[in-house]
């Protein structure tokens, strides 16, 4: 005997589950999509970021009457002209003190070796030695990988580039567009609240991402004034090594410190090297009481704590990439998240005193008057 409610529950269930399928399909094909396009995404959002970065400088030029496709221009003829003259004046010496660099390695690491009797035991612990020397020798080639992957590299570096500075310069361009759309995509009571957000969100990250590059671009001078004072073969590439890694927060100044000592200690004499190790304790105090709050005092305040979290995780997932962009994004969260904490954690609104009842007169009857009377 069959049973309609059985039959019915059945279907209803069958339903449900192709329903199921078909959501997780589309997830699964969504995601695979999304994995598959990660490239582009990327150069999409560092695209992004040098546009949010470079909008101030474009705001500053449209406060002084210059129409905003004029400004970005200007921008971007400026900023392509300083990377030219960049790399017109120091990539070539950059490039061959660093294969003399690497050419001289095993030499270096010999003397070290000689000087050092805690870094002989570690290299003969660990074969430290045969390590470094077959990386040196292989660093080349990895690099190069021949005639033919030194022109795909190339070729794929122009592309990449290109591809960066087209979305860079769209971005730039309608930036303002962009924040009226995201705008839109808030519920209208909503909208001037979510408009201030992303103004300061702009304001916060594109302020912390010159000013970073600003901080990197005094330590690399310094550096490079240190080295060039003190003798120190290589100065260009090791100014330019501590100018990339104090890119990297909380860890990058020491890592950038470690290379120039280290260099400085096999190439020449102990005196150089312990002035150098005082160079960057001093410097790096400056950096962080003078240099970094002055050029960082109109930008988010976080904590060292938020500052390692965000690279870390930025760094797990994007690599070098995803470590200097965790911390404008985090600094974004920050400024979103404010408002919400604060209507949080204000108190809940007193109630007005209740005021006492007023008393009703009650009417007499008109009998019981006249028998009063």
């Amino acid at each position: 005997m069959h049973h309609p409610a059985k039959a019915m529950s059945f279907a209803k269930t069958y339903r449900l589950a192709i329903a199921a399928g078909l959501g997780l399909l589309t997830v699964a094909v969504g995601a695979f999509a999304v994995y598959s396009v990660r490239q582009v995404l990327v150069q999409v959002l560092i695209a992004l970021f040098v546009a949010v970065s470079l909008d101030p400088a474009v705001r500053l030029l449209i406060r002084h009457g210059v129409r905003r496709s004029i400004a970005v221009a200007i921008i971007a003829v400026l900023v392509l002209a300083i990377l030219v003259g960049f790399v017109w004046s120091l990539v070539p010496q950059l490039v061959g003190q660093a294969g003399q660099l690497l050419d001289n390695v095993p030499h270096y690491q010999q003397v070290l070796q000689d000087k050092s009797r805690t870094y002989r035991e570690i290299a003969d612990r660990y074969g430290l030695t045969q390590k470094l020397t077959e990386f040196a020798t292989s660093l080349p080639e990895k690099i190069g990988g021949g005639a033919l992957g030194v022109v795909t590299g190339i070729f794929s570096a122009l592309v990449n580039v290109l591809l960066v500075t087209v979305l860079t310069l769209y971005f730039m361009a309608d930036l303002p567009r962009l924040r009226r759309g995201l705008v839109r995509l808030v519920p209208r009571a909503n909208r001037p609240r979510a408009a201030q957000a992303i103004n300061v969100v702009v304001d916060k990250v594109g302020g912390y991402m010159i000013g970073n590059l600003i901080i990197s671009l005094v330590a690399g001078v310094s550096v490079f004034i240190c080295l060039i004072a003190l003798g120190v073969p290589y100065a260009l590439p090791l100014a330019v090594w501590v100018a990339l890694t104090d890119l990297i927060p909380m860890i990058g100044a020491g890592v950038g410190a470690v290379g120039c000592c280290i260099v400085a200690l096999v190439t020449g004499d102990v005196t150089s090297t312990v002035v150098l190790i005082v160079f960057f304790l001093i410097y790096q105090q400056i950096e962080n009481y003078i240099v970094a709050p002055r050029v960082l005092r109109n930008t988010v305040d976080m904590s060292s704590v938020a500052i390692l979290l965000a690279a870390l995780t930025g760094a797990a997932i994007l690599g070098l990439v995803g470590a200097l962009m965790s911390i404008p994004i985090a600094a974004a969260i920050k400024v979103l998240m404010t408002p919400v904490v604060e209507t949080l954690n204000e108190p809940p609104p007193r109630e007005p005193p209740a005021e006492p009842p007023v008393p009703i007169p009650v009417p007499r009857d008109e009998d019981s008057s006249k028998l009063e009377s």
